[in-house]
């Protein structure tokens, strides 16, 4: 196992036995924040037999999971019943925190609204958790954040809240959350499990923890590296996609076609992994981790990652790209032109629409003049001025009255073909049509 040389000065006293507590452990783990991190982390949790418990602020999550209702999608009703039948305790009092061997902080951390980090849930966890903290205890930040904030937020604030000493009174780690919504192949038990203590000691204290939960733990030096190990994974993502995304629109200047291009050069066995434009990018991790990591470089040494701006510009503009696509297709101003959107969440097949680029599409269409309409079979209440949501059964005569129809999201429900079909003009986003009928990006 590969430990830190870099150790945080203290006197590392906690071993990875048992510790000493000043009250009884009921529970295994406390997870704070129920979420999309947290309640998946809970259910592997109580899969291996650990007595799990759960903490939330929002009365509406907790009564919902006690009623057995999941509000993710992830999860089913039928799961959540499960963990409550294997002893799963979600709840809004603190006490349980004081209560569990280790703890795990699982909240968001978006953007602030100057675009900088937002750290104003984790201050609030650690507040709480501090408060709740007894002398052995793991606590493990989760949230996407960056590099420094274990070391130099986290553990100021326990230490101040608690009394004891971080590395020597109780361990300290970090371990980035890699939850992908959706996915069918990877969740928590098989996606590997990047972890870095505070001190080689609370690295083996937070592996130990994981090796129970996960197929695959992954040591890093410390804190600093598992926190910025998240923020590469994303941040190459966001800027292959800017790459992407601006081919597109020379593309189809030059002719070309992005996705018969995209599809010959993934023949490649080696060398080339494949990306795919559209109108932009959305959800919990690419639109901001990359962020979190330039605001870093920023502080502290005076000068921005100036590929990951550009990516970011890049990408931010592609909403602006496709109102101008739909326009150029209409032949007209948008002005009182009816344009209908099929698919507002930010990935397929999921009810999500955090980050989504549909919304600020939906706006710059509304602000050019545009009757906007949408629909989703995924998403019941979209809160964007001026756009009115389209019903299953009002779907076929919005696609057949619209001016202009944009495949924004292409979820499995949709036929994109016969969608594009009966429009008068379809706008494909996604690359998912194989008739002539369709408009690709």
């Amino acid at each position: 196992m590969t430990t830190q040389t870099l150790l945080r000065p203290t006197d590392d006293v906690l071993t990875s036995s048992a510790p000493h507590r000043d009250r009884p452990t009921v529970y295994d783990v406390a997870i704070v924040g129920l979420g999309y991190v947290g309640l998946p982390l809970a259910q592997e949790a109580c899969r291996t037999g650990m007595a799990v418990a759960g903490y939330d602020l929002s009365t509406r999550v907790v009564d919902g999971l006690l009623q057995g209702r999941s509000h993710v999608d992830d999860l089913s009703d039928t799961d959540i019943a499960t963990m409550t039948a294997a002893g799963f305790t979600p709840g809004t009092d603190t006490s349980v925190l004081a209560q569990a061997a280790t703890i795990v902080i699982c909240v968001p951390t978006p953007l602030s609204a100057t675009g900088g980090p937002d750290l104003g849930a984790v201050r609030g966890a650690v507040r709480t958790v501090g408060e709740q903290l007894q002398p052995g205890t793991l606590v493990i930040l989760e949230s996407t954040t960056y590099p420094g904030t274990t070391e130099e937020l986290v553990a100021p604030m326990l230490e101040e809240f608690s009394g004891l000493r971080a590395g020597r009174d109780f361990a300290l780690a970090f371990s980035p959350e890699r939850v992908d919504p959706g996915n069918a192949r990877f969740g928590i038990r098989n996606t590997p499990k990047v972890v870095g203590g505070l001190t080689a000691t609370c690295t083996e204290r937070a592996v130990e923890f994981y090796g129970r939960v996960v197929d695959r733990v992954v040591p890093v030096r410390s804190t600093r590296e598992a926190e910025t190990a998240k923020l590469l994974e994303n941040t190459y993502r966001q800027v292959n996609i800017a790459l992407v995304n601006e081919l597109a629109r020379a593309f189809h200047e030059l002719d070309i076609d992005v996705w018969d291009v995209i599809g010959a050069a993934e023949t490649k066995p080696f060398g080339f992994q494949a990306f795919r434009p559209g109108v932009g990018v959305g959800g919990h991790c690419i639109p901001i981790d990359p962020m979190y990591l330039n605001h870093q470089v920023r502080q502290q040494l005076g000068r921005p990652l100036r590929m990951v701006e550009l990516a970011q510009e890049i990408n931010t503009s592609q909403p602006a790209y496709v109102v101008t696509r739909v326009a150029e297709l209409l032949g007209r101003p948008l002005a009182g032109a009816h344009v209908h959107l099929l698919g507002v969440t930010y990935k397929a097949n999921i009810a999500d629409d955090r980050e989504s680029p549909a919304h600020p599409l939906a706006e710059l269409l509304v602000a050019a003049g545009a009757h906007v309409t949408f629909h989703d079979p995924l998403v019941r209440e979209w809160d964007v001025a001026g756009v009115q949501r389209v019903t299953d059964a009002g779907q076929a005569a919005a696609v057949a009255g619209a001016d202009a129809v944009v495949l924004v999201q292409d979820h499995d429900q949709y036929d994109v073909d016969a969608l594009a079909g009966a429009a008068r003009l379809f706008l494909d986003t996604k690359g998912k049509a194989t008739t002539a009928a369709a408009h690709t990006l």
